[in-house]
């Protein structure tokens, strides 16, 4: 039995170009070029949730201190002790993967 199965074949329907489409892309054809795209997207996002933690636990401190609640001052300190250790983790993997690239000789950030 033949069945026609109704699909959208987004490639063909949206067109990158006139002779590609979105469905031949060839930029992701192995696992070092799908991370090559999202690392440093990664980095970025993480980069702008790290100011605004920076921003929350400095506030936090600020206004705990100003109205003498110790409890409130104290919350902001973890928070910003939290973002920087965050910070060292993120900054140790970006140089962990540039020490692999130079190591293995792959290009990961393209």
């Amino acid at each position: 039995m033949n069945r026609k199965i109704l699909a959208l074949n987004l490639g063909e329907a949206f067109k990158i170009a006139p002779d590609k489409g979105i469905g031949q892309a060839t930029q992701f054809q192995s696992l070092g070029n799908l991370l090559s795209a999202i690392l440093p997207n990664v980095y970025v996002v993480s980069g702008l949730i790290l100011l605004f933690f920076l921003i929350f636990g400095g506030l936090a401190v600020i206004l705990g201190a100003g109205k003498g609640d110790q409890e409130q001052v104290e919350k902001g300190k973890k928070v910003l002790t939290g973002t920087l250790v965050g910070f060292l983790v993120i900054f140790a993997s970006y140089w962990i993967v540039q020490i692999l690239e130079i190591l293995t000789g792959v290009k990961i950030f393209n």
